[in-house]
Protein backbone atom coordinates (compact mmCIF):
# COMPACT_ATOMS: atom_id res chain seq x y z
CA UNK A 1 0.00 0.00 0.00
CA UNK A 2 0.84 3.89 -0.40
CA UNK A 3 0.74 6.71 1.67
CA UNK A 4 -1.98 9.19 0.10
CA UNK A 5 -0.07 12.20 -0.37
CA UNK A 6 -2.72 14.56 1.45
CA UNK A 7 -2.25 15.97 4.81
CA UNK A 8 -1.72 13.35 7.87
CA UNK A 9 -5.05 13.59 10.11
CA UNK A 10 -3.00 12.37 13.19
CA UNK A 11 1.15 12.71 13.14
CA UNK A 12 2.20 10.21 16.16
CA UNK A 13 5.51 11.00 17.88
CA UNK A 14 6.96 8.49 19.15
CA UNK A 15 7.21 4.82 18.26
CA UNK A 16 7.19 3.01 21.05
CA UNK A 17 4.81 0.99 23.03
CA UNK A 18 1.54 3.93 23.55
CA UNK A 19 2.38 5.20 19.87
CA UNK A 20 2.37 2.07 18.78
CA UNK A 21 -0.66 0.88 20.47
CA UNK A 22 -2.44 4.01 18.68
CA UNK A 23 -1.45 3.13 15.09
CA UNK A 24 -2.41 -0.32 15.52
CA UNK A 25 -5.93 0.86 16.84
CA UNK A 26 -6.49 3.61 14.44
CA UNK A 27 -5.97 1.50 11.53
CA UNK A 28 -7.93 -1.12 12.86
CA UNK A 29 -10.89 0.96 13.84
CA UNK A 30 -10.47 4.09 11.82
CA UNK A 31 -9.15 3.14 8.11
CA UNK A 32 -10.32 6.32 6.53
CA UNK A 33 -7.86 8.47 8.85
CA UNK A 34 -4.76 9.04 7.54
CA UNK A 35 -1.69 8.31 10.26
CA UNK A 36 2.18 9.03 10.60
CA UNK A 37 4.25 7.69 13.63
CA UNK A 38 7.50 9.39 13.65
CA UNK A 39 10.11 8.03 15.61
CA UNK A 40 13.59 8.54 16.75
CA UNK A 41 15.03 5.31 16.72
CA UNK A 42 16.13 2.90 13.38
CA UNK A 43 12.96 0.79 14.26
CA UNK A 44 9.56 1.38 16.26
CA UNK A 45 9.96 0.25 20.01
CA UNK A 46 13.13 0.58 21.01
CA UNK A 47 14.84 -2.68 22.75
CA UNK A 48 12.38 -3.86 25.24
CA UNK A 49 10.24 -6.52 26.44
CA UNK A 50 6.60 -5.79 27.79
CA UNK A 51 4.62 -8.33 30.27
CA UNK A 52 1.27 -7.90 31.24
CA UNK A 53 -1.48 -10.49 33.00
CA UNK A 54 -3.97 -11.36 30.76
CA UNK A 55 -6.54 -9.85 32.92
CA UNK A 56 -5.30 -6.36 32.05
CA UNK A 57 -6.77 -5.96 29.12
CA UNK A 58 -10.29 -6.13 28.45
CA UNK A 59 -12.19 -8.72 25.70
CA UNK A 60 -12.60 -6.11 23.10
CA UNK A 61 -9.48 -4.92 23.10
CA UNK A 62 -7.23 -7.92 22.93
CA UNK A 63 -6.94 -7.71 18.93
CA UNK A 64 -4.83 -4.24 18.94
CA UNK A 65 -2.43 -6.47 21.90
CA UNK A 66 -2.68 -9.76 19.87
CA UNK A 67 -0.56 -9.33 17.19
CA UNK A 68 2.91 -8.48 19.00
CA UNK A 69 2.43 -11.43 21.59
CA UNK A 70 5.22 -13.43 21.50
CA UNK A 71 5.36 -16.00 24.48
CA UNK A 72 1.73 -16.72 26.61
CA UNK A 73 1.47 -18.73 29.73
CA UNK A 74 -1.26 -20.00 32.08
CA UNK A 75 0.40 -18.50 35.32
CA UNK A 76 3.34 -17.49 37.10
CA UNK A 77 5.29 -17.48 40.37
CA UNK A 78 6.36 -15.19 42.96
CA UNK A 79 9.00 -16.08 45.75
CA UNK A 80 9.53 -13.69 48.50
CA UNK A 81 11.55 -14.81 51.97
CA UNK A 82 8.97 -17.16 53.76
CA UNK A 83 6.85 -16.79 50.72
CA UNK A 84 6.35 -18.21 47.50
CA UNK A 85 3.35 -18.69 45.43
CA UNK A 86 2.10 -20.40 41.94
CA UNK A 87 -1.11 -17.69 40.77
CA UNK A 88 -3.52 -18.83 37.71
CA UNK A 89 -3.83 -15.02 36.05
CA UNK A 90 -2.58 -15.87 32.14
CA UNK A 91 0.53 -13.90 31.60
CA UNK A 92 1.83 -12.78 28.65
CA UNK A 93 4.52 -11.26 26.55
CA UNK A 94 5.64 -8.71 23.87
CA UNK A 95 8.76 -7.59 21.94
CA UNK A 96 9.95 -4.84 20.25
CA UNK A 97 10.77 -6.63 17.73
CA UNK A 98 6.84 -8.07 17.44
CA UNK A 99 5.81 -4.38 18.07
CA UNK A 100 7.70 -2.99 15.43
CA UNK A 101 6.88 -5.55 12.98
CA UNK A 102 2.79 -5.56 13.70
CA UNK A 103 2.64 -1.53 13.49
CA UNK A 104 4.44 -1.80 9.90
CA UNK A 105 2.41 -4.57 8.79
CA UNK A 106 -0.90 -2.71 9.77
CA UNK A 107 0.43 1.14 8.10
CA UNK A 108 0.57 2.36 4.48
CA UNK A 109 3.84 2.34 2.58
CA UNK A 110 5.84 6.14 3.88
CA UNK A 111 3.64 6.04 6.79
CA UNK A 112 6.46 5.43 9.48
CA UNK A 113 9.39 8.04 9.41
CA UNK A 114 12.44 6.26 11.37
CA UNK A 115 15.94 7.63 12.38
CA UNK A 116 14.57 10.96 12.44
CA UNK A 117 14.44 13.70 15.64
CA UNK A 118 11.96 16.14 16.36
CA UNK A 119 13.22 19.82 16.46
CA UNK A 120 10.07 21.31 17.22
CA UNK A 121 6.50 20.71 18.11
CA UNK A 122 2.82 21.81 18.14
CA UNK A 123 -0.43 20.71 17.82
CA UNK A 124 -1.15 20.79 14.07
CA UNK A 125 3.20 20.06 13.01
CA UNK A 126 5.94 18.72 13.25
CA UNK A 127 9.60 20.19 12.39
CA UNK A 128 12.57 17.34 12.10
CA UNK A 129 15.99 17.58 12.13
CA UNK A 130 16.34 16.45 8.37
CA UNK A 131 14.93 19.78 7.32
CA UNK A 132 11.38 18.09 6.97
CA UNK A 133 8.30 20.25 8.03
CA UNK A 134 4.70 17.35 8.49
CA UNK A 135 1.68 19.39 8.72
CA UNK A 136 -0.97 17.03 10.30
CA UNK A 137 -4.64 17.79 11.41
CA UNK A 138 -3.35 16.84 14.74
CA UNK A 139 -0.55 16.15 16.75
CA UNK A 140 0.06 13.97 19.72
CA UNK A 141 2.97 13.48 21.73
CA UNK A 142 3.98 10.01 22.61
CA UNK A 143 7.92 9.89 23.25
CA UNK A 144 7.86 8.67 27.05
CA UNK A 145 8.10 10.33 30.14
CA UNK A 146 10.16 13.18 30.86
CA UNK A 147 11.55 14.76 34.22
CA UNK A 148 8.95 15.03 36.73
CA UNK A 149 9.62 18.25 38.75
CA UNK A 150 5.87 18.45 40.09
CA UNK A 151 6.32 15.21 41.67
CA UNK A 152 7.66 13.31 44.34
CA UNK A 153 8.23 9.26 44.57
CA UNK A 154 11.20 6.90 43.89
CA UNK A 155 12.43 4.66 40.85
CA UNK A 156 11.69 1.50 39.42
CA UNK A 157 14.77 0.62 37.69
CA UNK A 158 16.48 -2.20 36.20
CA UNK A 159 18.75 -3.80 33.48
CA UNK A 160 17.53 -7.24 31.54
CA UNK A 161 19.73 -9.47 29.84
CA UNK A 162 18.22 -12.32 27.58
CA UNK A 163 20.52 -15.47 28.43
CA UNK A 164 21.38 -18.82 25.76
CA UNK A 165 21.91 -21.59 28.06
CA UNK A 166 23.57 -25.02 27.50
CA UNK A 167 20.69 -27.06 29.06
CA UNK A 168 17.24 -26.65 30.19
CA UNK A 169 16.46 -24.09 32.26
CA UNK A 170 13.97 -25.96 34.26
CA UNK A 171 11.18 -22.52 34.69
CA UNK A 172 8.06 -23.55 32.72
CA UNK A 173 6.28 -20.06 34.21
CA UNK A 174 7.52 -16.73 34.72
CA UNK A 175 9.09 -16.11 37.82
CA UNK A 176 7.35 -12.30 38.11
CA UNK A 177 9.14 -11.76 41.57
CA UNK A 178 12.35 -13.57 43.19
CA UNK A 179 12.80 -11.54 46.18
CA UNK A 180 15.04 -13.85 47.78
CA UNK A 181 18.11 -12.20 46.32
CA UNK A 182 20.28 -10.03 48.42
CA UNK A 183 18.15 -6.74 49.01
CA UNK A 184 20.51 -3.97 47.70
CA UNK A 185 19.69 -0.25 46.57
CA UNK A 186 15.99 -0.47 48.22
CA UNK A 187 13.66 -3.37 47.15
CA UNK A 188 15.72 -5.53 45.28
CA UNK A 189 13.73 -8.75 42.70
CA UNK A 190 14.57 -11.01 39.98
CA UNK A 191 12.38 -11.04 37.06
CA UNK A 192 12.40 -14.49 34.65
CA UNK A 193 10.58 -14.63 31.18
CA UNK A 194 11.32 -18.76 29.82
CA UNK A 195 10.98 -18.13 26.27
CA UNK A 196 12.04 -21.24 25.55
CA UNK A 197 13.83 -24.73 27.24
CA UNK A 198 17.79 -22.45 26.79
CA UNK A 199 16.33 -19.19 26.97
CA UNK A 200 15.69 -17.18 29.83
CA UNK A 201 15.36 -13.18 29.55
CA UNK A 202 16.48 -12.00 33.11
CA UNK A 203 15.70 -8.97 34.52
CA UNK A 204 17.36 -7.22 37.76
CA UNK A 205 15.18 -4.46 39.01
CA UNK A 206 15.00 -2.43 42.18
CA UNK A 207 12.84 0.27 44.05
CA UNK A 208 14.92 2.76 44.89
CA UNK A 209 15.49 6.43 46.20
CA UNK A 210 17.32 7.36 43.72
CA UNK A 211 17.66 7.16 39.76
CA UNK A 212 21.06 6.31 39.23
CA UNK A 213 21.95 2.91 37.12
CA UNK A 214 24.91 0.97 37.45
CA UNK A 215 24.78 -1.38 34.14
CA UNK A 216 27.56 -3.35 34.71
CA UNK A 217 26.94 -4.21 37.94
CA UNK A 218 23.38 -5.10 37.34
CA UNK A 219 24.58 -7.60 34.26
CA UNK A 220 27.15 -9.13 36.93
CA UNK A 221 25.03 -9.66 39.16
CA UNK A 222 22.31 -11.22 36.77
CA UNK A 223 25.41 -13.16 36.48
CA UNK A 224 25.36 -14.56 39.58
CA UNK A 225 21.95 -15.14 40.14
CA UNK A 226 22.22 -17.21 36.93
CA UNK A 227 25.08 -19.35 38.65
CA UNK A 228 22.88 -19.66 41.63
CA UNK A 229 20.16 -21.29 39.55
CA UNK A 230 22.86 -23.50 38.40
CA UNK A 231 22.53 -22.02 34.67
CA UNK A 232 25.38 -22.50 32.30
CA UNK A 233 24.86 -19.37 30.51
CA UNK A 234 26.26 -19.81 26.64
CA UNK A 235 25.77 -16.32 25.23
CA UNK A 236 23.56 -13.63 25.94
CA UNK A 237 21.47 -11.39 23.30
CA UNK A 238 19.06 -8.55 23.64
CA UNK A 239 20.07 -6.22 26.89
CA UNK A 240 17.52 -3.41 28.21
CA UNK A 241 17.48 -1.16 30.78
CA UNK A 242 15.14 1.52 32.17
CA UNK A 243 14.67 3.95 34.75
CA UNK A 244 10.80 4.59 35.76
CA UNK A 245 9.25 7.18 37.99
CA UNK A 246 7.20 5.17 41.02
CA UNK A 247 4.44 8.35 41.82
CA UNK A 248 4.26 8.76 45.62
CA UNK A 249 2.20 12.77 45.18
CA UNK A 250 2.29 15.40 43.28
CA UNK A 251 0.66 18.24 41.28
CA UNK A 252 -0.92 17.43 38.60
CA UNK A 253 -2.37 20.86 37.54
CA UNK A 254 1.89 22.18 37.72
CA UNK A 255 2.99 19.12 35.71
CA UNK A 256 -0.11 19.61 33.08
CA UNK A 257 0.78 23.14 32.37
CA UNK A 258 4.51 22.51 32.27
CA UNK A 259 3.90 19.14 30.24
CA UNK A 260 1.52 21.05 27.53
CA UNK A 261 2.45 23.78 25.48
CA UNK A 262 2.19 22.26 22.15
CA UNK A 263 0.76 18.74 20.87
CA UNK A 264 -2.08 16.83 22.60
CA UNK A 265 -0.22 13.83 24.97
CA UNK A 266 -0.15 10.18 25.50
CA UNK A 267 1.77 7.30 27.27
CA UNK A 268 3.95 7.93 29.97
CA UNK A 269 4.21 11.38 28.62
CA UNK A 270 1.11 12.46 29.42
CA UNK A 271 1.38 10.56 33.27
CA UNK A 272 -0.42 7.44 31.87
CA UNK A 273 1.30 4.75 33.83
CA UNK A 274 0.57 2.70 37.39
CA UNK A 275 2.17 5.36 39.67
CA UNK A 276 3.34 2.24 42.08
CA UNK A 277 4.00 -0.57 39.65
CA UNK A 278 5.06 1.93 36.68
CA UNK A 279 3.32 -0.56 34.41
CA UNK A 280 1.96 1.12 31.08
CA UNK A 281 0.55 -1.06 29.17
CA UNK A 282 -2.64 -1.29 30.62
CA UNK A 283 -3.32 2.34 30.04
CA UNK A 284 -1.87 2.39 27.34
CA UNK A 285 -4.21 -0.09 25.67
CA UNK A 286 -7.40 1.54 26.95
CA UNK A 287 -5.88 5.25 25.86
CA UNK A 288 -5.57 3.90 22.30
CA UNK A 289 -9.04 1.99 22.28
CA UNK A 290 -11.14 5.13 23.12
CA UNK A 291 -9.26 7.14 21.27
CA UNK A 292 -10.31 4.86 18.44
CA UNK A 293 -14.29 6.38 18.58
CA UNK A 294 -13.88 9.31 18.76
CA UNK A 295 -15.82 11.39 16.66
CA UNK A 296 -13.63 14.10 16.40
CA UNK A 297 -9.89 13.69 16.04
CA UNK A 298 -9.00 17.71 15.17
CA UNK A 299 -6.22 19.19 17.20
CA UNK A 300 -8.48 20.86 19.56
CA UNK A 301 -10.59 17.81 20.05
CA UNK A 302 -7.47 15.65 21.06
CA UNK A 303 -5.93 18.52 23.08
CA UNK A 304 -9.67 18.37 25.55
CA UNK A 305 -9.28 14.61 25.31
CA UNK A 306 -5.90 14.30 26.48
CA UNK A 307 -5.97 16.26 28.95
CA UNK A 308 -9.37 15.00 30.62
CA UNK A 309 -7.89 11.52 30.41
CA UNK A 310 -4.49 12.61 32.26
CA UNK A 311 -6.87 14.04 34.89
CA UNK A 312 -9.11 11.37 35.32
CA UNK A 313 -6.00 8.96 35.15
CA UNK A 314 -4.46 11.42 38.14
CA UNK A 315 -7.89 11.23 40.55
CA UNK A 316 -8.05 7.12 39.90
CA UNK A 317 -4.22 7.00 41.02
CA UNK A 318 -4.34 8.38 44.19
CA UNK A 319 -4.46 4.73 46.66
CA UNK A 320 -1.87 3.94 44.59
CA UNK A 321 0.05 6.99 45.54
CA UNK A 322 -0.27 6.48 48.96
CA UNK A 323 0.83 2.74 49.04
CA UNK A 324 3.92 4.51 47.09
CA UNK A 325 4.34 6.88 49.78
CA UNK A 326 4.31 4.14 52.22
CA UNK A 327 6.61 1.93 50.47
CA UNK A 328 9.14 4.63 50.32
CA UNK A 329 8.29 7.09 53.16
CA UNK A 330 7.49 4.56 56.03
CA UNK A 331 9.72 1.00 55.27
CA UNK A 332 13.67 0.95 55.42
CA UNK A 333 14.90 0.48 52.28
CA UNK A 334 16.38 -3.25 52.68
CA UNK A 335 12.55 -3.90 54.06
CA UNK A 336 10.49 -2.75 51.14
CA UNK A 337 10.33 -6.53 50.31
CA UNK A 338 7.78 -6.90 52.94
CA UNK A 339 4.99 -4.62 51.67
CA UNK A 340 4.97 -6.61 48.31
CA UNK A 341 5.52 -9.96 49.79
CA UNK A 342 1.63 -9.18 52.30
CA UNK A 343 0.15 -7.98 48.78
CA UNK A 344 1.05 -11.58 47.49
CA UNK A 345 -0.78 -12.80 50.48
CA UNK A 346 -4.26 -11.76 48.98
CA UNK A 347 -6.88 -12.98 46.74
CA UNK A 348 -5.94 -13.99 42.67
CA UNK A 349 -8.62 -11.13 42.20
CA UNK A 350 -7.66 -8.51 44.33
CA UNK A 351 -4.10 -8.55 42.80
CA UNK A 352 -5.47 -8.70 39.34
CA UNK A 353 -7.41 -6.06 39.74
CA UNK A 354 -4.47 -3.94 41.36
CA UNK A 355 -2.09 -4.42 38.69
CA UNK A 356 -5.00 -3.30 35.98
CA UNK A 357 -5.47 -0.15 37.87
CA UNK A 358 -8.86 -0.99 38.72
CA UNK A 359 -8.85 -1.68 42.56
CA UNK A 360 -12.44 -1.36 43.95
CA UNK A 361 -12.93 0.02 47.39
CA UNK A 362 -13.13 -2.96 48.81
CA UNK A 363 -9.75 -4.06 47.44
CA UNK A 364 -8.33 -1.17 48.98
CA UNK A 365 -9.89 -1.59 52.63
CA UNK A 366 -8.72 -5.13 52.47
CA UNK A 367 -5.27 -4.18 51.29
CA UNK A 368 -5.35 -1.53 54.36
CA UNK A 369 -6.65 -4.29 56.82
CA UNK A 370 -4.72 -5.49 59.44
CA UNK A 371 -1.08 -5.15 60.82
CA UNK A 372 1.09 -3.43 58.44
CA UNK A 373 4.00 -4.68 57.00
CA UNK A 374 6.00 -1.62 58.36
CA UNK A 375 6.21 -0.01 61.84
CA UNK A 376 2.69 1.40 62.67
CA UNK A 377 4.39 4.78 63.71
CA UNK A 378 6.19 5.11 60.41
CA UNK A 379 3.15 3.91 58.40
CA UNK A 380 0.79 6.54 59.87
CA UNK A 381 4.04 9.06 59.67
CA UNK A 382 4.14 8.56 55.71
CA UNK A 383 0.44 8.79 55.31
CA UNK A 384 0.63 12.32 57.21
CA UNK A 385 3.45 13.26 54.56
CA UNK A 386 6.09 13.25 57.78
CA UNK A 387 7.31 9.96 57.02
CA UNK A 388 11.29 9.37 55.66
CA UNK A 389 11.97 11.59 53.10
CA UNK A 390 11.13 11.25 49.59
CA UNK A 391 12.50 12.86 46.80
CA UNK A 392 11.77 14.82 44.02
CA UNK A 393 11.05 12.90 39.92
CA UNK A 394 13.13 15.47 38.21
CA UNK A 395 15.88 13.04 37.49
CA UNK A 396 16.51 11.64 34.11
CA UNK A 397 14.08 9.27 33.21
CA UNK A 398 14.76 6.96 30.47
CA UNK A 399 12.98 3.29 29.55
Amino acid sequence: MTMSSRKPDIAILGGGLSGGLMALALAARRPELNVVVIERGERLGGAHVWSFFASDVADEDRALVDPFVVKAWDGYDILFPGRARRLTTPYRSTTSTALDRAVRAALPDGAIHCGVEVTAASATSVTLDDGRTIKAGAVIDARGPRALPHMIGGWQKFAGRLLRLSAPHGLVRPVVMDATVPQIDGYRFVYCLPFSDTEVFVEDTYYSDGPGLDVPRLHARIAEYAARRGWQVESHAMDETGVLPVVAGGDFEAFWRAASQGPALAGARAGLFHPLTSYSLPDAVRFASVLSTLDSVSADALGTFTRDWAARHWRKGRFYRMLSRMLFGAAEPDQRWRVLARHYGLSEPLIERFYAGRSTRADMMRVLAGKPPVPIGSAVASLAGHGRPIGSLAGEIGS
